[in-house]
């Protein structure tokens, strides 16, 4: 039960960062998506979007790892 837990924690912030690389794609095309009225904003909120998903699953694994002392000796507590 815990794993598919933190599958599901996962794959938010996974879908997140997946829809920011879109969002920054369509922006590089020249394609506006419907709830942003400029190409700058779609890019910056497609920006935000993947630095957060990205960075919350590379925390979360940085913590798994660290709980299991499997990270380098400057990275433990």
């Amino acid at each position: 039960m815990k794993r598919i837990i933190a599958l599901i924690i996962l794959l938010i912030p996974g879908i997140l960062a997946a829809l920011g690389i879109k969002l920054m794609r369509d922006m590089t095309f020249g394609i506006l998506q419907a709830p942003f009225p400029y190409l700058w904003l779609q890019f910056l909120i497609g920006l935000v979007f993947f630095i957060g998903g990205l960075g919350f699953v590379a925390g979360f694994i940085f913590h798994r790892d660290r709980k299991r002392n499997n990270v380098q000796a400057r990275f433990k507590k």
